[in-house]
């Protein structure tokens, strides 16, 4: 780049003239800018003590960029943009126009050139020369950088809808300097499907591009822009998927005996949201003191509850949930049917076992009694001819006697071991007796 030669003009009875000014991009090769009618020893000749420092200020912040010379004495030091091809101030003074540059000294050896409020066109490099012959100059790069911006017209709108199973693409554009990067994420922190083979927490690119996408995928996505100045931006834009209504039933078959309170229950997926109700015999059911019901939304799902109170005969049979949106209808289908009270459990009492304080009699115990009257009115001895055949009737067979193993007082229901051995006992004697006659 090469800068023209600029006007000849006197400053404070000097003749200043501002010669060719060679840029190359790696190297300045300059003449001199203004010549100085003063004269000064060689021994003091002036010389720069330390280079120029690059310096990196962010946009709207003030930056100083300083130049240090010693042995200055009657010459004068400038400041001149490079970039812009403009002088900038010349000694104490400010030549140029922009009122964001101004020049300080410490009556020493350094020279500041301040620049408030820093734009991007400042940007560049800055030239301190020293009027000598032949002129001395050294140079400084000011760094202007800008924290990202994403253009909202250069990018997807903050909410955007798209049906199930379809592509959709998201772009995010943003500017600053140095160029910034963008970065893609869930807000929800759930991972992101690309091209339906590989999840990711976080993609990087100005375009994320979603393929057959699901109700899963639904929700709030956060563009990130960041170039290492602070502060970072983001935009936030909601993907809302599309489908008609999902019905799932938990229990299509529920019973509840007649008097009681009961709750059924159906789940239903949709977006956009969809209207939700219960129908029972072709009449829509309403909150009464007879019908509770509760729905509990979650982004595209929601949970529906009715309450039947007091059931009665009429109230069972099948009760239905409709659900509709702009995208279609369904329903699901609960079939109330009626089952028995549980039955009264007997009372304590009557499980209570006989123990031998209890003062009643035990039922087992009066029929012994019976038998062994029986017994005795039997005559103790007897011939054949003492006793009528006629009048005595025909005995019967006793019952033979259970097995040793099934004698158990269970058997003889409140009859101990020794009362039945004693009924035993006394029917062999009626049959012994009985016998005898023949």
């Amino acid at each position: 780049m090469k800068v023209p030669r600029l006007c000849s003009w006197e400053y404070s009875g000097e003749s200043v003239s501002h010669r060719m000014i060679n840029v190359r991009k790696d190297t300045f090769v300059e003449t001199q800018v203004f010549s100085h009618h003063s004269t000064q020893s060689l021994t003091d000749e002036p010389r720069f003590v330390e280079p120029i420092p690059n310096v990196t200020v962010a946009l709207g912040r003030d930056a100083s960029l300083p130049c240090v010379v010693e042995n200055l004495g009657t010459f004068k030091v400038a400041w001149i943009h490079i970039d812009r091809q403009m002088i900038l101030t010349i000694h104490r003074h400010v030549i140029s126009r922009v009122p964001r540059f101004s020049v300080s000294h410490d009556n020493q050896k350094t020279w500041l050139l301040h620049v408030s409020g820093v734009q991007q066109e400042d940007r560049g490099f800055y030239m301190c020369q020293v009027n000598t012959n032949p002129m001395i100059s050294q140079v400084g790069f000011l760094q202007v950088v800008v924290p990202p911006n994403i253009m909202d017209e250069h990018s997807t709108a903050s909410s955007v809808a798209v049906r199930e199973n379809q592509n959709i693409s998201l772009t995010c554009r943003a500017k600053g300097f140095p160029a910034p990067k963008i970065m893609w994420r869930r807000e929800d922190g759930q991972s992101m499907i690309i091209d339906r083979r590989k999840k990711v927490n976080v993609f990087d690119g100005d375009f994320l591009n979603l393929t057959r996408i699901s109700r899963t995928e639904m929700g709030a996505y956060l563009c990130i822009a960041t170039n290492g100045v602070p502060p970072s931006v983001s935009k936030r834009i909601i993907v809302d998927v599309e489908f008609s209504p999902m019905i799932w039933v938990p229990n299509q078959l529920v019973g509840a005996p007649v008097g009681t309170s009961v709750t059924i229950d159906c789940h239903i997926e949709a977006y956009p949201r969809a209207i939700s109700y219960w129908v029972y015999e072709n009449v829509m059911l309403l909150p009464t003191t007879k019908y509770g019901t509760d729905t509990s939304e979650n982004s595209y799902r929601s949970h529906m509850k009715l309450t039947v109170n007091n059931l009665q005969p009429r109230d069972f049979g099948t009760y239905r949930c409709i659900s509709k949106n702009s995208l279609g209808e369904t329903e699901g289908s609960i079939r109330l049917y009626e089952i028995p009270l549980p039955s009264v459990a007997p009372k304590e009492t009557e499980q209570k076992p006989v123990t031998n304080k209890d003062t009643e009699k035990p039922a087992g115990a009066t029929n012994v009694t019976k038998l062994s009257q029986l017994g005795s009115a039997a005559p103790k001895t007897s011939t054949p001819a003492q006793f009528n055949r006629e009048e005595v009737p025909a005995p019967r067979d006793p019952p033979p006697p259970p097995p040793h193993n099934h004698l158990a007082p269970s058997d003889c229901g409140h009859m101990t071991r020794a009362v039945y051995w004693r009924l035993l006992l006394h029917l062999a004697a009626v049959s012994l007796i009985t016998s005898s006659c023949y």
